[in-house]
This record gives structure tokens, C-alpha cells and sequence, in this order.
């Protein structure tokens, strides 16, 4: 099945109704209301991972609390765009997650994803009690999701390559899972997936359901995959892991080259969310190069834009 990004775009984050396996309907729950939040479209915003060792679920001692981050955001960077991962989300309580869900909308930001980087489950085990301890852990966080009305949620892949017909099915079981509480589930380039730029997409079309690609920029084995996987999956992006590394003090960036990475994209048909990864043990200095990295996407978006409106 050859899947377009015309079908993401349509399918959204799986809030209609899903065909699956035995003709069963997972529609969305009328019961569970979303508030509205800013557009997506060229957006611009982090990673939670990149402020590790600076934020903690409530703050003090110099560090950022979780519920203070959309205000910080907004504010100190001019970004909108918070993409969650779980080893920042420690507290998950439904009062607390209430709280997070109010900080954002007050803020004017928008929660999108949530990364499940619990590192020690293996839902591609061969042992049934392994994969089901995975599985049942993921669905848990799915449940946070859900809550934090999050659009995805993305489990991590692992650095064997695993046994796919297992690989599949959990993962499927787990977009069936989602797609009853609203929230889609993202492949993402990592681990094993590195080393084959039609990775993330072969996994996509294989699942087939409630499933979408989240390219990450910084995620390949090589120059020649990384520009070949970008190529492959942004058609069927629905958010993005702009990462970058060493930053020098105008933007360069010697690692590869983040302005192809973007161009890569648009020309694809992407337009965002962009969620940059970038990490910095010096709060200051992050903050300053998190602006480089934006005054990059947004220079780069309103020439792209330009050139295409001139076209």
C-alpha cells in the first residue's frame, strides 16, 4: 500500500473513523473535547529532551518547571510548539496533567507529542510477558496523551533490528490503542532504523493504520542516508525533529547541513510543526543558540515561501 501525504493530511492525527483488522471501527470519542489550539503551520518549537538538566516537574534550584515552560517559551523564545518526552514527564497525575494541559492554553502554546523513551521495554520481545509489560507501559503513557490532548505519541525504537512480524503487530495493537483516545502513533528514524533510509516509510506502510513518520534530521548513519531518509519520509511527516548538535557563535553547524535538511522538507510539502532538539549544559548559551536555530527555520521559511509564491 503506497501511502501519500494527501492521506496523512487528510487523516489527521486519527480523529475520524480508522478501518482495521476484522472490520472493526476505532472512531474518535465524541465524549473527549479538545481545546482549540494556535495552527501547526510552520510552527516552531522543542523538544523537552533539549532542556535536560534545566527543567524538573515544578521548578527550584534554578531550574524551569514543566508548568512554567509554555510561558517560557513563548516569551523568552517566541515559540509555540512543546513536544513532550516522558523522562521529563515524570508526574503523571491527573491533577498535575490539568495543570500542564491550562499552562499551555494560557500560554498560547500547543502540546503535541509525547516521546516514550522508557529505554528498558522491548515490545518486540519473543517472550509474551516482556512484550506485554512494554505494551502495557506504553498504554499508560498513551493515557497521558490522551489527557494532555497530545496529537501523537511515539514509542522508541531500540538498536537490534527486531523480529518484524512481532515488531508490527505491537505496534499496531498500540495504534489501535491510540486511535480509541484520539492520538496517532509516530515512527521515528532511530536504532535500527538508521542505517536504511526507507525505513521509517516501510514501517509506516506495513502497520497501515493510525501511523505516521516523524523524521528526525539528526538521526542517520551517514551524510548520503541522511539527505535519502529525509527525502523519503517528509511526504509523510506530520511534525519533525529538527536536531542539531555543536552549534559555533553564527549558527554554523559542521555536523551536516541543517539548511538542506529544511529545504528537504518543504520541498516535500512539509510545513511543520519544526521542533528543534538541540541540548546545552550552559542555560544561557542554549537559550541564545535556540534563537540562532529559529532565526534560521524562519529566515528559510519566508524565502522558501517567496520563491514558491514567485514560481
Amino acid at each position: 500500500m503506497k501511502i501519500s501525504r494527501r492521506q496523512f493530511l487528510q487523516a489527521g492525527s486519527g480523529a475520524l473513523a480508522i478501518s482495521v483488522a476484522g472490520g472493526r471501527s476505532l472512531a474518535a470519542n465524541p465524549a473527549q473535547k479538545k481545546t482549540a489550539a494556535p495552527s501547526l503551520k510552520n510552527a516552531l518549537g522543542i523538544t523537552t529532551s533539549s532542556l535536560s538538566g534545566h527543567i524538573t516537574p515544578r521548578g527550584g534550584k534554578g531550574k524551569i518547571s514543566l508548568l512554567d515552560l509554555p510561558r517560557v517559551l513563548r516569551d523568552e523564545l517566541g515559540m509555540t510548539v512543546i513536544d513532550l518526552n516522558t523522562s521529563t514527564l515524570s508526574v503523571t497525575d491527573r491533577k498535575y496533567l490539568d495543570q500542564l494541559r491550562a499552562a499551555a492554553d494560557q500560554a498560547g502554546c500547543v502540546l503535541t507529542n509525547l516521546k516514550m523513551n522508557q529505554g528498558k521495554l522491548d515490545m518486540n520481545s519473543p517472550d509474551k510477558a516482556t512484550r506485554e509489560q512494554a505494551l502495557n507501559t506504553y498504554k499508560q503513557s498513551i493515557n497521558v496523551a490522551s489527557q494532555l490532548g497530545l496529537k501523537w505519541a511515539r514509542p522508541l525504537p531500540l538498536k537490534p533490528r527486531p523480529d518484524m512480524q512481532i515488531h508490527i503487530a505491537s505496534y499496531r495493537e498500540l495504534c489501535d490503542y491510540g486511535a480509541e483516545r484520539n492520538v496517532q502513533l509516530l515512527v521515528e528514524n532511530y536504532g535500527w532504523m538508521q542505517s536504511d533510509p526507507a525505513s521509517v516509510v516501510k514501517l509506516v506502510e506495513a502497520i497501515g493504520h493510525n501511523v505516521a513518520a516523524c523524521p528526525d534530521t539528526g538521526n542517520w548513519d551517514s551524510e548520503p542516508l541522511r539527505y535519502a531518509g529525509l527525502e523519503k519520509t517528509f511526504p509523510i511527516a506530520v511534525t519533525c525533529d529538527f536536531k542539531a548538535r555543536a552549534i559555533g557563535p553564527r549558527g554554523e553547524h559542521p555536523l551536516y547541513d541543517l539548511k538542506r535538511c529544511f529545504e528537504i522538507g518543504w520541498q516535500a510539502g512539509f510545513r511543520g510543526p519544526w521542533c528543534f532538539e538541540h541540548a546545552n549544559k550552559d542555560r544561557q548559551m542554549l537559550f541564545k543558540e535556540l534563537g540562532m536555530l529559529r532565526d534560521m527555520l524562519q529566515t528559510w521559511t519566508k524565502e522558501a515561501a517567496r520563491d514558491s509564491s514567485g514560481s
